[in-house]
C-alpha cells in the first residue's frame, strides 16, 4: 500500500512538474506572441503608409501580400479629400475676389410731408473687362434717378455709370472710368453636373464685402417667379442653377464660381421660405447680353412676342394633350396680358392661342432646352423656322426674330 501511495505521491508530483513546465511554456509563448505582434503591427503600419505610396507593389510582396485592392485608409482618404477642396476653394477665393466689386446705391427721396431724407441699398457685381464693364443684377440698379458707386475690393470706389438693363433676364450691365482692373474668367454653364462644388462670393447684407460661401449645384434649370421685397416687381427666371451655397441679401449679381475658378453663373435669387436654396442665372444665358453690350454699347435681345407654359408629362396629361413637350400659347392672369403680342414676329407668322411650338431650326423645346434659351442662341434680324402643332396638325412657319423692347 505504501508503494502505491508512493506511486501515487510520485504520480502526483510529476503531474506537478508537468503542470509547471507547461506554465513556463504558455509564458514564453505569449510574450513571444506580444513581441510579435508588436513588430507586425510596427512593420503594418510602416508598410501601409509605404504601400499607400508605392507604384510597383514591391514592398507589397516582400511583405508577403498579393492582393493590396483591399487594404486602405478611410480616414487618410477623407482627410485627403478634404484638404484637396479646401485647398481648391481657397485658390479660387483668392483668385476671383479682386475682380468682384460691391455696388451701392443712394437716392434722395421726399415723404408726403414734403420731407427729403435718403436712402440706399447694396449688392454685387464681376468685372469683366480690364477698362471697367462690369455685370450685375438688374434689381440692383433698378431706380432711374440713382446714384451708383463700386466699390472695389481693394477699398477704391469709383463712380459708376448704368450702361444697360437686360430687357429680358435680371441682367445689367455697369461702367466705371479705370483701367488695368482684374477681370474674372467665364466658365460654361451647360457643363455644370448636379453634387458638383462651387463657390459663391459677394456683399453680404450690403456690408461684408467678399464673403466667401461654398455649396453644391442642387439642380439645373429651373423656373421660378422672382420679386423684390415689397412683393412688387415680379420677374419670371427660366433655365436658373440652383444652389445650397449661401445666398444673402447684397450677394445679388455676384458670381458663381466652379472649383477651376470660372464663373458659371450670376447670384440672382433665393427662396425667402427655405434653408439654403437659392438661384443663379447661368453665365451662358448671360454671354450674348455681354457680347451684345461690347459691340452695341447695350443689351439687346430678340424675342417671339408670346407667353407660354412649358409642357410637362404632367401638364400634358391634365390637358389631354397628344405630346409632351414643347411650349404651349396660353394668356397671363392679369389685365392686358394677352398670348400674342400684336405687331410682334409671332403675331406675323400667325401664331395664337393654345398652339403648341414644338421646335425651332430642329431643336425640340423641352426640359434641357427652353424656348427661351433656344431663342437666345440667335440674333436680332435673324430668320428661324418653327414646328407647330395647331388644332391638332403639324406645320412649320418662318419668321425674322426683333428686338425686345
Amino acid at each position: 500500500m505504501s508503494a502505491k501511495i508512493d506511486f501515487d505521491d510520485n504520480f502526483h508530483d510529476d503531474k506537478s512538474m508537468i503542470k509547471k513546465k507547461k506554465s513556463r511554456n504558455y509564458f514564453v509563448l505569449a510574450t513571444f506572441l506580444i513581441v510579435i505582434s508588436l513588430i507586425v503591427g510596427a512593420v503594418g503600419g510602416v508598410g501601409g503608409i509605404i504601400l499607400l505610396s508605392s507604384d510597383n507593389g514591391k514592398v507589397a510582396s516582400q511583405l508577403g501580400i498579393k492582393d493590396i485592392s483591399s487594404l486602405s485608409i478611410p480616414t487618410t482618404r477623407t482627410e485627403k479629400i478634404v484638404v484637396e477642396e479646401s485647398s481648391a476653394i481657397i485658390d479660387v477665393s483668392k483668385s476671383v475676389s479682386p475682380a468682384v466689386v460691391s455696388i451701392v446705391s443712394k437716392a434722395i427721396y421726399q415723404d408726403i410731408f414734403g420731407r427729403t431724407y435718403q436712402a440706399g441699398g447694396a449688392g454685387t457685381g464681376f468685372i469683366l473687362t480690364s477698362d471697367g464693364l462690369i455685370i450685375t443684377n438688374k434689381h440692383v440698379v433698378a431706380e432711374i434717378n440713382t446714384q451708383y458707386t463700386v466699390v472695389l475690393s481693394d477699398g477704391k470706389s469709383y463712380d459708376a455709370e448704368v450702361k444697360s438693363r437686360d430687357p429680358l433676364n435680371d441682367l445689367a450691365v455697369l461702367k466705371i472710368n479705370a483701367t488695368n482692373l482684374p477681370v474674372v474668367e467665364l466658365g460654361d454653364s451647360d457643363q455644370l453636373a448636379v453634387g458638383q462644388w462651387v463657390v459663391a462670393i459677394g456683399n453680404a447684407l450690403g456690408k461684408y464685402q467678399n464673403t466667401v460661401t461654398a455649396g453644391v449645384v442642387s439642380g439645373t434649370n429651373r423656373s421660378v417667379e422672382a420679386s423684390d421685397s415689397t412683393g412688387q416687381n415680379s420677374e419670371k427666371l427660366d433655365g436658373l442653377i440652383q444652389t445650397d451655397a449661401a445666398i444673402n441679401s447684397g450677394n445679388s449679381g455676384g458670381p458663381i464660381v466652379n472649383l477651376k475658378g470660372q464663373v458659371v453663373g450670376i447670384n440672382t435669387a433665393v427662396a425667402a421660405d427655405a434653408q439654403s436654396i437659392g438661384f443663379a442665372i447661368p453665365i451662358n444665358l448671360a454671354k450674348s447680353a455681354i457680347d451684345s453690350i461690347k459691340e452695341t454699347g447695350k443689351i439687346v435681345r430678340p424675342y417671339l412676342g408670346v407667353r407660354y407654359v412649358p409642357i410637362t408629362k404632367d401638364i400634358s396629361e391634365q390637358n389631354k394633350l397628344t405630346v409632351d413637350y414643347g411650349a404651349l400659347v396660353v394668356p397671363g392672369n392679369g389685365l392686358g396680358q394677352v398670348a400674342v403680342v400684336s405687331g410682334s414676329p409671332a403675331d406675323k407668322a400667325g401664331i395664337v392661342e393654345n398652339d403648341i411650338i414644338l421646335e425651332i431650326n430642329g431643336d425640340r423645346i423641352n426640359a434641357e432646352h427652353s424656348l427661351i434659351q433656344l431663342i437666345q442662341q440667335y440674333k436680332v434680324g435673324q430668320q428661324i423656322e418653327l414646328k407647330i402643332l395647331s388644332k391638332g396638325k403639324e406645320k412649320t412657319v418662318k419668321l425674322t426674330l426683333e428686338e425686345m423692347k
